[in-house]
């Protein structure tokens, strides 16, 4: 009987004229402002989520293989009786061989989604998850109401905040879950720097307003309820210094969120600049969020063949890049192009035909750019050709800054890469280190005076975090099973097109 409200409603939404602001909208195609270059530049995180419509590049979707033990079944029906949510269909790709067996681990993450899955559909009237039971007009008033008298709108129903290592699992199961809830919900799944950096974008645009952050968290939550971010990370002190204000206010307007992370709550931004001013988040994210950590050791994006495919190591192999450049690139003769970023900014390519793109290393982490960048990039080629990605260390740290937001910008959008490098992704970044790492391998690493044998040892929180999360892309981007998975989606997008 739950269904039939439903469908009467959904029957009435069509006498109004209702405008749905997509969140593509709110973050894809407004002009982004160029950030502050603060001293952590090198940390700008702007992801574009592969879900985000209107690419012009080949939708590429590689199937990780991630999976658990078969778990108890859901309470919870369709219309036609069958049983619906994330663990259903968790199940259903172990049996059909999509998910190999797994662990304990994404067993409990799964039954934690499925709960938060429960509880939402129980309650879907009220956390106001029906698009359709809003107009226009109810959604102007209640803008103006909001206004005339404060009010708040706390969701009954939790959020979950999952963290653990790489390869784990978690963002595999945040869009399992995601994937379920019903094409009707105000739903939205993009990548956190991606969101945040279209936030600044949107406190630009009402510069002048009272309290910009509650306009925006209103925008947001008119078009989200369900709010999945994947991978939390805080970087920048730009962000540090609105998220608490920011998701205060879209808590208060019954947002709840599930997010995927590296990090525990208590660990986001550690030693970053004005993080006393940061804390209070972190208390505002474990009030409205179940914080559960994924404590498996396995990384599952290993598990593939892991073979080279178009890494090689050595400055010898450069001439050898360019020429599977050139065979990628057919009969189409590779010529400088220029990219279209953002606020008229332009990316300039050294060569470029059919998809693909070439690169000296210099050209693109040596040179003060950013995710946004990396992103207008992804959005023209599916392919990068890049040469020359040294080791990393202090002496090039804002570099690999850049190579790691690179590679999370390429993972996003599955784009296929093809490189040279001194190093395996491991010795890439030997150098590389936590504060606690640095100080198991010497008592002096961790200070700024170090011996001379270590003096291009970088010690860095945030990188030695990030260099575990490149390291597994590396290697799953150049396995086999993603680089047939690659070819395959890129055959049936030109088939589609040439129809």
């Amino acid at each position: 009987m739950r269904y039939l409200p439903r469908a009467v409603r959904q029957i009435r939404c069509f006498s109004h004229v209702y405008r749905e602001v997509s969140l593509n909208e709110l973050v894809g195609n407004q002009r982004d402002p160029i950030r502050r270059n603060f001293s952590s530049y090198f940390v700008e995180k702007y992801l574009h989520s592969a879900r985000i419509e209107g690419s012009s590049k080949p939708n590429l979707v590689f199937l990780r293989h991630f999976s658990s033990p078969v778990i108890t079944d859901s309470n919870i029906a369709t219309p036609n009786g069958e049983k619906a949510g994330p663990f259903v269909e968790y199940e259903r790709r172990i049996a059909s061989g999509e998910l190999i067996e797994g662990d304990h681990f994404q067993v409990d993450t799964i039954q934690l989604l499925q709960r938060l899955y429960d509880e939402l559909i129980e309650k879907e009237d009220e956390c106001q998850l029906d698009r359709y039971t809003s107009s226009k007009k109810a959604g102007r008033s209640r803008w103006l109401w909001s206004r005339l008298i404060p009010q708040s709108t706390y969701a009954p129903v939790k959020g979950l905040y999952l963290y653990g290592g790489v390869g784990t699992g978690k963002t595999m199961l945040m869009d399992l879950f995601y994937e379920q809830l019903p094409s009707n919900w105000r739903k939205k799944r993009i990548h956190f720097h991606d969101f945040m950096l279209n936030v600044h974008s949107r406190l630009q645009m009402h510069k002048g307003v009272a309290d910009p952050l509650e306009v925006v968290a209103a925008e947001i939550s008119d078009v989200a309820i369900v709010l999945c971010l994947d991978e939390f990370m805080v970087s920048d002190v730009a962000d540090a210094l609105i998220l608490n204000r920011l998701f205060r206010h879209l808590f208060s307007k019954g947002v709840v969120l599930v997010s995927t992370s590296n990090r525990a709550p208590d660990n986001l931004y550690e030693g970053g600049l004005q993080r006393d001013l940061f804390l209070p988040f972190i208390e505002t994210l474990k009030e409205r969020c179940v914080v559960h950590e994924i404590g498996s050791s396995v990384d599952y994006r290993k598990m593939g063949s892991a073979e080279q495919g178009y890494y090689f190591v050595g400055s010898k192999y450069n001439e050898l890049l360019k020429q599977k450049f050139q065979e990628l690139v057919g009969d189409e003769e590779p010529k400088p192009q220029v990219v279209e970023v953002v606020m008229g900014r332009r990316l300039e390519v050294p060569l470029g035909a059919n998809g693909c793109a070439y690169f000296p290393f210099e050209e693109l982490c040596d040179k003060p750019l950013g995710a946004a960048d990396y992103f207008g990039l992804f959005k023209k080629f599916h392919t990068l050709a890049l040469e020359g990605v040294p080791k990393f260390g202090a002496s090039n740290r804002t570099a690999a800054y850049r190579f790691v937001t690179l590679v999370d910008v390429m993972y996003e959008n599955k784009a296929r890469l093809l490189c040279t490098a001194e190093g395996s992704p491991i010795e890439l970044f030997e150098s590389i280190v936590t504060v606690s790492d640095a100080r198991k391998l010497s008592p002096r690493s961790s200070s700024r005076s170090q011996k001379r044998d270590d003096l291009d040892l970088c010690v860095d929180n945030e990188l030695g975090f990030a260099k575990d999360r490149t390291i597994s892309r590396l290697t799953e981007l150049n396995s086999r099973e993603f680089l047939e998975q690659f070819e395959a989606n890129l055959k049936k997008h030109s088939q589609a097109v040439e129809a």
